[in-house]
C-alpha cells in the first residue's frame, strides 16, 4: 500500500538498461531535459556548501542561476512551448549552464552548434579540440562581461546590460518652468564634477517667451539621447546632468525698445546629481525629476525624466523604439566610444570658446564683448551652416558668444561642434572676431570689431590641429583687413608659433597690414580648447609620416618603430591604408632587409591590437582585407624568412618574444593561411607554438592506430637502436606533456581522451619492452627506468584521480572510461616483476615512485602494489644483505605532508608487510621491525597533518616534537632539522621566545662548532633567561679567546655577560605558575588521550584565565572540578574531559650552590627554572574519625611528576614520564629534614652576617618550641611510635629510628639558633625571648630523656653547618610508570599518604 495519493504521483518513462543490482534507468525525457537535472543535483550540492561556509554573494548567485534553470526545466519538460521557442530557450539554458559550470569550477561542457553535448566516441580529436577551444573563449568573454557589469555597473536586474560595451542617456524635457520674459536658450550636457569637465555635446532647447518651445510642433516631444558613453563612464564616480540657461533678448531685462535685441546674455543654471541613474540604481523612464535654478529665483526649474539604455544609437531605436525615434536629438560623447566600429565615419571638431582679456581702450569702463566664431576656407568663403551650438538643430554659419555686462576678463566656456567635410579640413581654419556691444541700439549699430584671431585646422605637416588649449593672437587693424584671409592666413595665429618664429632671429616681427602681430604691441588675449574626434584624421606625425612613406623614404624606419607607439584608436582608423604601407614598403624597399623586420614587428602590433576588445569589430575589416585586399606575393617568402631567423635566435629573449606573440594570436594562423605560408618548417613551429592542437593531432593519430599499426610500426625500424632512440623520445615527450598540462583543467573530455590514447599507446610500448629489451645481453636500463617514471607520472596525474572529484563526476567517468589508475598500476606492478635479476638497479631508486603509486587511495591498486616493497626489500637482502630504506622515510614523509596517505594507507600498509615478512625465514625479525617502523612514523605524520589545520598552535607543536623525536631517534638528522625550524617558526608567532631559543640550541648541539658571531640565538635579555645565557656565554667565549682569536667579539661578549650578571641581582622577574592537565576520554588525539602533561604558564598567568585557554582550545570538552583520579568509565568514555590544577616545582640546586649562603635572587630562579619535578597534596581522611586523634586518619596524597624533559625547554609543556610514591612515615621524615635543613640555613646566616634582622628567627622558633606546636613530635608518637604500628608493619624499624634521631637532631639546632635570638635581644624581644628559652627547656628535656642527646661540634667563629642527608633515596619505595599507563592520572602514581600535621 503506497503512502502517497496517486494524484500526486507520475510515472516517468524510462529505458532500463543491465537489468539487476547494477541496473542503468536512462530517463525518456529530452537530453536537455536529463543535463538540466544532473546539472542541478551537482550544483545543489555547492550551494549548500556555500551556505555552510557563510560565502554570501556566491551564494545568491548560485541560488538566482538555480531558480532560472528551475523554471526553464519546467516549460521544457511541459513539452508546450513552440519549436522556435525551444530552440531559443534551448540556446539560454546551454549558455547558462556552461557560465555557472565555469564559475563553480566544474568541468567544460562542449557541444555542437545545436547546443547537444558531444560524445567524444563520435566526434574526431581535432573537432573535440576546436570546440572546446571554441566554448572556452565564449565563457571567457562572458565571465568578463560579467566582472565588468558587477564592478562598475551594479546592474545585476537587468540581463540586457551582459552583452553590450556602449550606452545612451535617454532624456525627455518636460517642462520649463520660468518666467524670463524674453527668449532664452537650454543648453543640457554631462558633466564630470570630478574633473570638472564636460563629456558630452549640448542638447539644445529654445523656449519662446511665451512659456513655450519657439518650435511649436516640439511641443511634448522635447526628447534626447546622449550616446557613446562606455563602461568607463559609468563608473565615474559621480555624474551630473548641467542645464545652462542663456536669455536672447536685451543687455537688461528692464531695457525698452530703444535698446539693443538679439544679445545672448547668462540668466542661470540647473544641475542634478544622476550617479544613481548612470549606474544602474535608479531605472524609471516615468518618474519626473525636477532641476531647480542655481540661481535668486525660487522654486524655478526645469522637469525631465531619465533613463539608460544598453547599446549605441542604432540599437537603442531598434530595441526602445517606443523611446527613441528618427526625431530624436542625438547628443554624441565628446571623445570614441569603448568599441569603435568600421564605418562609423565621424569628423567633429568640438572648439570651447575659454577666456579673454581685452584691454577698455578709450572707454572708462571695460568692454562687452561678444565672440564671433565662423568657419571660412583658404580663400575667405563662409563654410554655411558649419558651426553646430547643441543637438537638436541645424548647424549655423556664426557662432555669437554669450556677453558679459563690462568685464575686462570674460570666461566663456562654450562648446560648439564644427562639422565640414574631410575633404575640405586641409583648406578651412576658424576665424573669431571680437565686437563691443552696447545696449544703446543706436551707438550698438555703429560699433565694428576691435578685433580678430584665427586658426588653421590643420598643421604644415599634414596633421591635424593638436587637442587642448590654444593661446590665439588678438590681431587688431583694419576691419577690412581683418575679412581678407589671404592677408591673416600668413600671419602666426597662436602665440606658441610666434615664439617659434621669432626666436631663431631675435626679432620681432614686422608689421603687415597695419595688424599688430607681436605679444608686445597688444595687451588682449584669446584662449580656446579644440577636440577632434575624426574617423579620418590623424594629429600623430609619425602615423601620417609612415602612410606618406614615399615622400619621406629617409625616415621609414623611425616611423615603423614609432608605430608601435602610436594609440590604437588612430591606427584602426587608418588600418587598410596601414597595411597597404607596411607590405609596399616590404615589396619597394626589397633591398633592405632591417624593413623586412620591422615590417614584421608592425604586423604583430596590429593584429595584437585587433584583438583588443576595443577594437575586436575591426576583425572582420582585417579578414577582408586578407581575403581580397591583399596580393603582395613575395611577403609570403619574406615573412617566412624572418620567422625563421626568429624562431632561430629563440634563446634570445628579444628575438623570440615578437615570435611567441604573433603565434599566440589564433588570428595571426588564421592569416597565415590566406598568405600560403605552407612550407613543413613554418607549419610544425606553428604547431609547437600551438601545444594544444599539436597535441590534439597527435593524439588523433594514435587514436586511430590498433594493433597492427604499432606492430608495423615498430618493424619498419631497421636496427635496434632505432627503436630504443624512438621509445626513449617517446617516452619522455608523454611524460613532458603529462607534467605540463597541456588542456585546462575544466576539458575533462579532452584530458581524458588524451589520457585514454596515451595508455593504450604506453601499454603496446610495454610488449617492445619485454620482446626487445628484458634479456641479460640487451637490458636497456634507461629505456626501462623512463618507462617506470611515465607510468608513475601517469598514475598520479591530478586528472586521474577520482577520490577528489564530486560524486556525479566520478560516477561519469568511471562509466566512460573506468579507472585508468588500476589498468597502468597493474601494468607497472607487472613490469616489475618481470624484471627478475635486474630489479636490484632500480633500488633504491624505484622506492620513491612505487610509495607514490601505493598512496593512491584505490584499495585494489594499493593491495597489488604495496607488496612491491617487501619485493625490493628481499632483493636487496638477496643481493646485498642490507636493509637500507632511508629514501622510503624521506618520500613517505614529503608525500603525507603533501596530503597523501591515510589511516587505511597504514594498517594496509602494516598488514601486507608484516605478512609477507613473517613468511620468510631470513627476514622475518627484522622485517617486522621495519613494518611496526613505517608504521609509526605513518602515525605521527598523519597526527602532525591532520592538527597542522587545527587552529590550536599548542597542538601542531606538540605533534611537530613527536615527529622530530621520531626522526632524531632514527638519527635522520636532515628530516630532524627540518621540523625543528618548523616548530621555530610556530613558536615565533606565539612570542614563546624563550622555546624558540632552546629549540636551535638542539640544532647547534648538532654541529661541531658554533659558527654564530654574536650569543643573538641565544636565550637574551628579552626573554630574562640570563643564567642560561650566561652559560652558553662562556662557552662562545672560550672559542672566541682560544679558537678564533675574535678578542673584539670576546670584549663585546663579556660586556654583555656582565649586563646579565646586574640584571640577575638587581632587575624584577615575575615567577611563572606551572599547571597538571590530565586529557581523558576517547575524544582526544592519541597524543593527547588518557595523558598527563605539565604546562608552564606564561607570566602572571592565573588558573581561572589558564581554564578558560584549555577550553577555548577544546570546546566540546567538560571540565572535571575534581582533582582526583578519574575511572576506568571517564577513561573510555567518547566524551572529552578536562583536569587542570597547580602544581609546585620542586627546586634542583646545582651542587656547586649547595652548603653556601646564595642569595635570594639566584635561589628565585632556581625555584622555577630548572625543574623537572613537581608536587601537589591534597588531604584525605581515611576511616572513621578517631575524637582523641584527629590526624590518625587524616592522610595527604601527595603525586611527585617528573616530566620528560625540564623547563624551560623546546615546548611550554611536557608528558609526565615518571611517578614517585611516598609513605606517611616516609613523608614524616622528609618533612623532619626539612624544618632541620632551614632552622640550620638561618642561624648560618646569622653565624656570617650579624647584620640580619632577627624577626624571621623568632618566628621560626617560635612556631616549633610553642607548646601548642612542640615540633609535632605528640603527633608522630601516636601515629608511628606505637607498638601495634611497628606489629602491623615491622620493616619500618629502621624509619621509625631515624624519624627519632632526626628528632633529638632538632635539639641542637634549636638551641643554637635561640642563644643567636639572645644576643640580638631588643627590649621589645625580651619577654618573648624569656618564654621561648622557657618553652625550649622543656622540650628539650623531653626529648633528651626519649630519643638521647646530640651533641653540635664547633670551631672559632663559626658553628659547624649540617648537611642534614636526604635519606629519601634509601627509605623511599620508587616506581616509575608511563604517563599512557592505566594509572597515569594525579594522584594515582606517586600516591603519598601522610600523618596530617
Amino acid at each position: 500500500m503506497g503512502i502517497f495519493p496517486e494524484t500526486y504521483i507520475h510515472l516517468k518513462e524510462a529505458i532500463v538498461k543491465d537489468r539487476g543490482q547494477h541496473e542503468t534507468v536512462i530517463p525518456s525525457e529530452l537530453p536537455l531535459g536529463q543535463e538540466l537535472t544532473s546539472t542541478l543535483r551537482e550544483w545543489a550540492v555547492i550551494w549548500h556548501k556555500l551556505y555552510v561556509d557563510n560565502k554570501t554573494t556566491q551564494f545568491r548567485h548560485v541560488q538566482q542561476m538555480t531558480y532560472s534553470l528551475i523554471e526553464w526545466r519546467s516549460q521544457i519538460l511541459s513539452g508546450t512551448l513552440p519549436k522556435d521557442e525551444l530552440a531559443e530557450l534551448k540556446k539560454k539554458v546551454t549558455a547558462k549552464i556552461d557560465y555557472g559550470n565555469r564559475i563553480l569550477g566544474l568541468d567544460l561542457v562542449v557541444r555542437d552548434d545545436n547546443g547537444n553535448i558531444l560524445d567524444p566516441d563520435e566526434t574526431s580529436t581535432i573537432s573535440l579540440f576546436k570546440s572546446h577551444e571554441t566554448a572556452s573563449k565564449r565563457i571567457e568573454e562572458r565571465i568578463q562581461e560579467e566582472k565588468s557589469l558587477q564592478q562598475n555597473l551594479d546592474l545585476r536586474g537587468q540581463p540586457i546590460f551582459n552583452t553590450t560595451h556602449t550606452y545612451s542617456l535617454y532624456v525627455n524635457f518636460k517642462n520649463f518652468v520660468c518666467n524670463i520674459g524674453e527668449d532664452a536658450e537650454l543648453l543640457m550636457s554631462l558633466y564630470d564634477p570630478d574633473l570638472s569637465k564636460f563629456i558630452s555635446e549640448n542638447y539644445l532647447v529654445r523656449w519662446g517667451s511665451n512659456g513655450m518651445p519657439k518650435e511649436i510642433e516640439k511641443l511634448n516631444n522635447l526628447q534626447a539621447v546622449f550616446t557613446d558613453l562606455s563602461s568607463s563612464d559609468l563608473i565615474r564616480p559621480k555624474i551630473s546632468l548641467v542645464c545652462q540657461i542663456v536669455r536672447v533678448g536685451h543687455m537688461e531685462l528692464k531695457d525698452g525698445k530703444k535698446h539693443t535685441c538679439g544679445l545672448r546674455r547668462p540668466f542661470g543654471v540647473a544641475v542634478m546629481d544622476i550617479t544613481d541613474i548612470i549606474h544602474g540604481k535608479v531605472d524609471d523612464e516615468e518618474k519626473q525629476h525636477f532641476i531647480p535654478f542655481h540661481a535668486t529665483f525660487l522654486f524655478l526649474g526645469l522637469w525631465v525624466s531619465l533613463k539608460l539604455l544598453p547599446g549605441d544609437l542604432a540599437q537603442v531605436q531598434k530595441d526602445f523604439s517606443h523611446l527613441v525615434d528618427r526625431s530624436t536629438a542625438v547628443a554624441r560623447k565628446m571623445g570614441f566610444p569603448e568599441i569603435i566600429l568600421p564605418g562609423d565615419v565621424r569628423n567633429d571638431i568640438y572648439v570651447t570658446l575659454i577666456q579673454g582679456e581685452f584691454d577698455k581702450g578709450k572707454k572708462k569702463t571695460p568692454k562687452n564683448v561678444e565672440v564671433t566664431m565662423s568657419v571660412h576656407d583658404e580663400d575667405g568663403n563662409l563654410q554655411e551652416k558649419a558651426i553646430h551650438p547643441g543637438a537638436g538643430y541645424e548647424g549655423v554659419s556664426e557662432y555669437k558668444s554669450v556677453v558679459y555686462y563690462q568685464v575686462k576678463q570674460p570666461c566663456w566656456y562654450e562648446t560648439v561642434k564644427v562639422s565640414i567635410a574631410i575633404e575640405e579640413v586641409s583648406r578651412c581654419h576658424l576665424r573669431f572676431t571680437f565686437r563691443h556691444r552696447s545696449s544703446q541700439e543706436s551707438r550698438d549699430k555703429s560699433e565694428r570689431a576691435f578685433g580678430m584671431g584665427f586658426v588653421k585646422l590643420m598643421n604644415a605637416d599634414g596633421t591635424t590641429l593638436q587637442d587642448g588649449k590654444h593661446n590665439l593672437i588678438v590681431y587688431k587693424g583694419d576691419n577690412k583687413k581683418m575679412e581678407d584671409a589671404k592677408c591673416y592666413l600668413t600671419l602666426p595665429c597662436t602665440k606658441t608659433e610666434i615664439e617659434e618664429k621669432e626666436a631663431p632671429s631675435g626679432k620681432n616681427l614686422h608689421h603687415l597690414a597695419n595688424f599688430t602681430p607681436t605679444k608686445d604691441s597688444t595687451k588682449d588675449s584669446f584662449q580656446i580648447a579644440t577636440l577632434i574626434c575624426s574617423t579620418k584624421l590623424t594629429q600623430n606625425v609619425d602615423l601620417l609620416g609612415l602612410l606618406n612613406w614615399r615622400s619621406n623614404s629617409q625616415n621609414i624606419a623611425h616611423n615603423l618603430r614609432k608605430l608601435m607607439e602610436v594609440e590604437g584608436g588612430e591606427i584602426v582608423k587608418f588600418l587598410q591604408d596601414t597595411l597597404d604601407a607596411l607590405f609596399n614598403i616590404m615589396m619597394e624597399m626589397s633591398e633592405n632587409e632591417t624593413y623586412d623586420f620591422l615590417v614584421f614587428d608592425a604586423l604583430v602590433f596590429i593584429i595584437s591590437l585587433i584583438g583588443d576588445i576595443k577594437f575586436q569589430h575591426f576583425n572582420p575589416v582585417l579578414e577582408t582585407y586578407i581575403y581580397k585586399h591583399f596580393s603582395a606575393t613575395l611577403a609570403y617568402v619574406k615573412l617566412t624568412k624572418v620567422l625563421n631567423c626568429y624562431v632561430g635566435n629563440a634563446d634570445d629573449s628579444s628575438h623570440c618574444h615578437p615570435c611567441i606573440s604573433f603565434w599566440q594570436s589564433e588570428r595571426v594562423t588564421s592569416s597565415l593561411h590566406h598568405w600560403r605560408v605552407y612550407s613543413f618548417s613554418i607549419s610544425s613551429i606553428l604547431e609547437l607554438f600551438r601545444g594544444g592542437i599539436f597535441v590534439a593531432c597527435m593524439t588523433a593519430i594514435l587514436r586511430q592506430m590498433d594493433d597492427s599499426h604499432y606492430n608495423h610500426y615498430i618493424n619498419t625500424f631497421k636496427t635496434r637502436q632505432d627503436i630504443i632512440d624512438f621509445l626513449m623520445e617517446t617516452f619522455i615527450m608523454f611524460k613532458d606533456l603529462i607534467g605540463k598540462n597541456v588542456y585546462a583543467a575544466d576539458w575533462m573530455v579532452m584530458n581524458m581522451m588524451q589520457s585514454r590514447v596515451f595508455l593504450r599507446a604506453v601499454n603496446q610500448f610495454t610488449s617492445v619492452l619485454n620482446r626487445f629489451f628484458l634479456d641479460e645481453t640487451n637490458f636497456e636500463l634507461q629505456l626501462w627506468n623512463n618507462y617506470f617514471h611515465l607510468a608513475v607520472a601517469f598514475l598520479t596525474h591530478e586528472s586521474l584521480q577520482l577520490e577528489t572529484f564530486s560524486q556525479a563526476k566520478r560516477n561519469k567517468i568511471i562509466k566512460k572510461y573506468g579507472d585508468m589508475r588500476k589498468e597502468i598500476g597493474f601494468k607497472i606492478r607487472d613490469m616489475w616483476y618481470n624484471l627478475g635479476r635486474h630489479k636490484i638497479k632500480f633500488i633504491p631508486a624505484m622506492v620513491g615512485p612505487i610509495l607514490e603509486v601505493t598512496l593512491v587511495p584505490e584499495p585494489e591498486l594499493r593491495k597489488a602494489t604495496i607488496p612491491i616493497f617487501f619485493d625490493m626489500m628481499q632483493c636487496e637482502f638477496n643481493f646485498s644483505g642490507n636493509r637500507n630504506f632511508h629514501m622510503l622515510i624521506t618520500k613517505l614523509d614529503q608525500e603525507v605532508e603533501g596530503g597523501r596517505g591515510d589511516e587505511q594507507y597504514k594498517i594496509l600498509l602494516e598488514k601486507l608487510l608484516l605478512e609477507h615478512c613473517r613468511k620468510h625465514k631470513y627476514l622475518s625479525s627484522s622485517g617486522e621491525m621495519f613494518a611496526l617502523l613505517v608504521s609509526s612514523l605513518l602515525e605521527n605524520l598523519l597526527d602532525y597533518r591532520t592538527i597542522m589545520h587545527d587552529e590550536s598552535k599548542e597542538n601542531r607543536m606538540s605533534c611537530t616534537v613527536n615527529v622530530l623525536n621520531f626522526y632524531k631517534e632514527k638519527k635522520r638528522e636532515d628530516i630532524y632539522i627540518r621540523y625543528l625550524y618548523k616548530l621555530r617558526d610556530l613558536h615565533t608567532d606565539c612570542e614563546n621566545f624563550t622555546e624558540a631559543a632552546y629549540t636551535l640550541l638542539l640544532h647547534a648541539d648538532l654541529l661541531f662548532c658554533l659558527c654564530s658571531s654574536s650569543p643573538t640565538c641565544l636565550p637574551s635579555s628579552s626573554m630574562e633567561m640570563w643564567e642560561k645565557a650566561i652559560q652558553l656565554s662562556k662557552e662562545l667565549a672560550d672559542m672566541y679567546e682560544n679558537k678564533i682569536f675574535d678578542y673584539e667579539g670576546l670584549g663585546n661578549l663579556l660586556k654583555k655577560r656582565a649586563t646579565f650578571y646586574e640584571n640577575i641581582m638587581k632587575a624584577m622577574r615575575p615567577q611563572p605558575e606551572y599547571f597538571a592537565v590530565g586529557y581523558y576520554g576517547q575524544g582526544f588525539p592519541s597524543f593527547l588521550r588518557n595523558k598527563i602533561f605539565i604546562y608552564r604558564g606564561k607570566e602572571y598567568e592565573r588558573r581561572e584565565d589558564f581554564n578558560l585557554k584549555l577550553l577555548t582550545q577544546f570546546p566540546s570538552a567538560e571540565k572535571m572540578t575534581s582533582t582526583a583520579p578519574p575511572g576506568e568509565e571517564i577513561k573510555s568514555s567518547p566524551k572529552q574531559y578536562v583536569q587542570c590544577f597547580i602544581v609546585k616545582p620542586v627546586m634542583n640546586l646545582p651542587p656547586n650552590y649547595k652548603d653556601k649562603p646564595v642569595p635570594e635572587q639566584i635561589l628565585n630562579y632556581y625555584r622555577a627554572n630548572e625543574v623537572q619535578q613537581f608536587t601537589h597534596s591534597r588531604p584525605v581522611r581515611k576511616g572513621e574519625k578517631d575524637p582523641e586523634n584527629e590526624f590518625s586518619n587524616m592522610w595527604i596524597e601527595r603525586t611527585t611528576y617528573t616530566t620528560a624533559y625540564s623547563f624551560p625547554g623546546i615546548l611550554k609543556w611536557f608528558e609526565v614520564k615518571q611517578v614517585t610514591t611516598v609513605s606517611p612515615l616516609e613523608n614524616a621524615i622528609e618533612t623532619m629534614e626539612l624544618t632541620n635543613e632551614k632552622i640550620s640555613n638561618i642561624v648560618q646566616q646569622h653565624v656570617w652576617d650579624r647584620s640580619l634582622p632577627v624577626h624571621p628567627l623568632s618566628m621560626l622558633l617560635n612556631g616549633i618550641v610553642d607548646p601548642a606546636v612542640m615540633g609535632g613530635y605528640t603527633n608522630y608518637e601516636k601515629a608511628f611510635f606505637t607498638e601495634k604500628y611497628l606489629q602491623e608493619r615491622p620493616e619500618d624499624q629502621d624509619k621509625i629510628e631515624l624519624l627519632k634521631h632526626l628528632i633529638a637532631l632538632q635539639m641542637p639546632l634549636l638551641a643554637e639558633g635561640i642563644r643567636i635570638h639572645g644576643e640580638k635581644l631588643t627590649e621589645q624581644l625580651k619577654p618573648l625571648h624569656d618564654r621561648l628559652t622557657a618553652c625550649f627547656r622543656e622540650l628539650k628535656k623531653k626529648v633528651e630523656k626519649q630519643y638521647g642527646v646530640i651533641t653540635l661540634v664547633s670551631l672559632p667563629g663559626s658553628l659547624v653547618r649540617l648537611s642534614v642527608t636526604s635519606v629519601a633515596s634509601s627509605v623511599v619505595s620508587s616506581s616509575s610508570t608511563s604517563s599512557d599507563s592505566t594509572s597515569s592520572r594525579p594522584g594515582s602514581d606517586g600516591l603519598v599518604i601522610s600523618l596530617y600535621v
